[in-house]
């Protein structure tokens, strides 16, 4: 039961991501070309529909306010709510919440969304196309496992310690 429990929690994390995504290109995918490749926000800084600047400043914003957002969710799912005690329990449901979005984030978000649909297509930057390569991908792949089970750990590890 517990198990569903984390997956259910995981799906408000990803639904988070997702709300996070739409609300950023709520007025062109010009709004979230930060997390497109160097390529892309160089084409789209010539067409001159935003700046080096503004692309930064987004960057930092997604940065300092989404991810500390998302590690809160998680802390406050796994401790507060679930009343977790320890590391490995800890661990467990911190993994089991990241592993899930980081699915959402793969395969509605990047696959499907950004890959099949047009609101993630910038005009004059179709031939740079696909937004999200096999390279990206694989990197994507490798952080949402490898990088989310550190992350679980870190986390855990902070709240053993603080739990004492």
């Amino acid at each position: 039961m517990l198990t569903v429990k984390l997956i259910a929690e995981g799906l408000g994390l990803g639904f988070l991501l997702y709300l996070i995504c739409a609300i950023g290109i709520r007025n062109g995918a010009v709004g979230m070309v930060h997390l497109y490749d160097p390529k892309v926000q160089e084409r789209v800084v010539q067409l001159g529909l935003t700046t080096a600047e503004e692309i930064r400043k987004r960057s930092i914003r997604f940065k300092t306010l989404c991810i500390p957002g998302y590690l809160i969710y998680v802390l406050i799912f796994v401790y507060r709510i679930n009343g977790v005690r320890g590391f490995w329990s800890g661990f467990w449901q911190a993994f089991v919440i990241l592993s899930v979005m980081n699915l959402i984030d793969r395969f509605l978000i990047d696959d499907d969304w950004v890959g099949h649909t047009k609101a993630w297509i910038i005009p004059g930057t179709e031939d740079l196309q696909p937004y999200i390569t096999a390279k990206d991908k694989m990197k994507k792949w490798i952080m949402g496992t490898v990088g989310m089970a550190l992350l679980a750990a870190v986390l855990s590890g902070i709240m053993a310690l603080i739990q004492k």
